[in-house]
């Protein structure tokens, strides 16, 4: 309550302030409580995420334009390449966008795509491996050596060649984690070394031929005739995926924190699928559901998982970000960076035996050649970051496609490997100063 003094001297009365003008006694209190109480009651704050919801498609478009401009462009560069990348080649040649072709590039993506997901598990912590073409000819090599040459039987073969790739990998992650060897130095020895373990395996021959009818002969060969197959697979996803998003959103709202609406849930299912479905068509229009296209995706899926819903794939994320921070946090760094690394050998042996099926022989020419960039690659074009800390394992399934499509158009125009090379070269590099850019904006825009 304000008080003034008259100029004639009087007493001072209540309500007058100090410029001798009077004022409405009766309101004057009212307006102070009302202010007052304003400013002791605590301040709502909304999610942006709420605002966004509640302005439909409108305040979604809006959302996205903002997260580009900032630099959050997610996948929106790759996929807006595969797009360029259809078009262009099909102008070139109409039996790019056929279903054998088509069918063909998912499996042939499928080896150097599962190095790829390995590969992304390195990037997030912000460092490379250069030996996973190494270890991939190696592991091939063990499995050939002890299935066919010494009639051990295949599934144990299969799994020693599988510990023999994690084992090197937990080996560079060991020097590099516990020693602390650069691991650029760790892995380019292993590239070394590895290659050259491989062809004493290999023995003078350089060639080993594997079992027509073998379980690795199947993984590149085999298809699931039957049409249900292709579309119980697409509906399995479909359904998994709107399963998962409404038993999320329920969790959200029972504890009390923002969820999608319905609306929104079902807008991304039907936008999953649609390529889902699609991908079924062609694969059924061709020879069916191919089985190396079930395990990749199968992978990918799971190290999604791993890397989005478990402590672990935070503590990957973590000590990407910043390896000091997370190591006052609590988290044991060398363990996270030795399995890092030995799950990148492991997928390394995995995708060395999906390429020994496409020959159905390992050999000296095992891992080598372009591969090993070509992993990398699909990992960075896909949308990992080089820097660390940011990355999806789908990353590696997009790059591998694009990847394999530049290879698949090449091929059918009869362009050489130099120009394919040149072009995958410069994919590569555009990938990486988008990445560059982006976070150099999500810096400015206050959001890195």
């Amino acid at each position: 309550m304000t008080t003034g003094t008259p100029t004639d001297g009087t007493p001072p009365t209540e309500g007058t302030p100090p410029t001798g003008k009077a004022v409405d006694v009766e309101k004057a209190p009212a307006v102070t409580e009302d202010a007052t109480a304003a400013a002791a009651a605590p301040v709502d704050t909304v999610d942006p995420r709420l605002l966004v919801r509640q302005r439909g498609f409108a305040g979604y478009l809006g959302d996205l334009l903002r997260r580009l401009r900032s630099g959050e462009l997610g996948s929106v560069p790759v996929v807006v390449g595969l797009l360029i990348i259809a078009v262009v080649f099909q102008l070139q040649d109409s039996a790019f966008l056929s279903s054998n072709n088509l069918s063909d590039l998912f499996v042939q993506s499928a080896g150097t795509g599962l190095i790829a997901v390995g590969i992304v598990f390195v990037l997030i912590l912000g460092e490379i491996d250069l030996s996973v073409g190494s270890v991939s000819g190696m592991s091939a090599a063990v499995l050939a050596v002890l299935n066919i040459n010494h009639g051990v039987d295949e599934g144990l073969a299969v799994l020693l060649a599988v510990l023999t790739g994690m084992a090197a990998g937990a080996v560079h992650g060991f020097f590099f984690a516990k020693i602390g060897v650069p691991a650029f130095v760790v892995t380019l020895a292993g590239l070394l070394g590895w290659n050259g373990l491989m062809l004493q395996i290999l023995g003078p021959s350089g060639t080993i031929n594997l079992d027509d009818d073998g379980i690795v002969a199947q993984l590149t060969n085999h298809y699931f005739a039957d049409k249900a197959a292709a579309l119980g697979l697409a509906t399995v996803c479909v359904l998994a995926f709107l399963g998962f998003s409404l038993l999320d959103a329920r969790r959200r709202k029972a504890a009390d924190v923002p969820s999608r609406p319905l609306s929104e849930i079902v807008l991304r299912t039907v936008v999953l699928a649609v390529p889902a479905y699609a991908a079924a068509f062609v694969f059924n229009s061709y020879k069916g559901l191919p089985l190396a296209v079930v395990i990749f995706v199968g992978v990918v899926v799971a190290g999604d998982f791993v890397l989005r819903r478990t402590t672990y794939g935070r503590q990957v994320f973590a000590v990407g970000g910043s390896s000091e921070a997370a190591a006052r946090a609590g988290i044991n760094v060398p363990m996270v960076r030795i399995t890092v690394y030995a799950l990148a050998g492991t997928m390394a042996a995995v995708g060395g035996l999906f390429f020994a099926s496409q020959i159905n022989a390992a050999n000296q020419s095992s891992g080598a050649g372009s591969l090993l960039m070509n992993c990398i690659a699909a990992a960075v074009i896909g949308g990992t970051s080089l820097f660390g800390g940011r990355g999806k394992t789908w990353s590696a399934l997009l790059g591998a496609l694009v990847i394999q499509s530049i290879n698949s158009g090449m091929a059918l125009l009869g362009t050489g490997s130099a120009v394919r090379d040149m072009i995958t070269g410069a994919v590569l590099l555009a990938a990486v100063v988008i990445d560059s850019v982006s976070r150099r904006t999500q810096k400015t825009a206050g959001r890195a």
